[in-house]
């Protein structure tokens, strides 16, 4: 019998090692995967590389994450944002590397390396300094840069719905990076608002197949960044 929960974020983020890659869903606020983060913090695994949309905001979560000294490089599309309080001045100081990708191709990006496509030519970024060192060719009279798939050891991610064989369901914007995370991942991990029973979650609505997922866990009312930020809550 398939059955992909486990029994604590503690758990699901047991496997991750010193040196890993994580990418991490979530456009700001919007699908991040709080307790997993926490968890991974907790779990202490350090010199990882994480992809995620941004660099966190506050003290909790992603920006949590990489105050503790876990975190070695940030690809992402937008390291400072209104509240990012502790990447900007670790980048600052030299203790933190970053790539900085531009948000739709860090998406092709995604897509490519969940797709066993190990590069793509886009235009964006051509004569740039993000373009420094990269293959350029021409098509048609027009220059494209040459831009490499990603993947990961690990995924942590966020669901408004799993069930046990791990199909998932998302929330309007909260899906926004998940469902190429998930592909583009060697192991999956994911928080669910509700695990439900097998076939409460019409097919026509599973937006990521259990065939993408390793380990879901039900957190029944996750914390909210915003809501932690405002607060001055830090973690751990």
């Amino acid at each position: 019998m398939i059955n992909k929960i486990v029994a604590s974020c503690a758990a699901a983020v047991a496997d991750i090692k010193d040196g890993d890659t994580v990418m991490i869903g979530g456009f700001g606020e919007a699908g991040s995967p709080i307790e997993l983060i926490h968890a991974l913090i907790d779990h202490g695994a350090s010199n990882l590389t994480v992809i995620n949309n941004n660099t966190g905001s506050g003290r909790v979560g992603l920006a949590a994450l990489i105050e503790n000294g876990q975190v070695a490089k940030m690809i992402c599309s937008y390291p400072r944002t209104a509240n990012s309080l502790v990447f900007p001045e670790l980048y600052r100081t030299g203790k933190i590397e970053l790539e900085l990708v531009p948000q739709g191709t860090l998406a092709e990006r995604i897509r490519a390396g969940g797709a066993g496509i190990p590069a793509f030519y886009t235009k964006t970024s051509v004569g740039t300094p993000l373009a420094v060192g990269k293959e350029l060719r021409n098509f048609d009279g027009d220059d494209y840069v040459m831009e490499r798939g990603l993947k990961a050891d690990f995924a942590l991610l966020k669901a408004k719905q799993a069930d046990r064989y791990g199909n998932l369901v998302f929330n309007k914007t909260a899906r926004n990076f998940a469902p190429i995370m998930a592909t583009a991942a060697t192991r999956t991990l994911v928080q669910s608002n509700a695990i439900v029973e097998l076939g409460d979650i019409d097919p026509e609505h599973v937006v990521t197949p259990g065939i993408f997922v390793n380990s879901i866990i039900e957190v029944a009312q996750p914390q909210q960044e915003s809501t932690l930020v405002k607060a001055g809550v830090t973690y751990p």
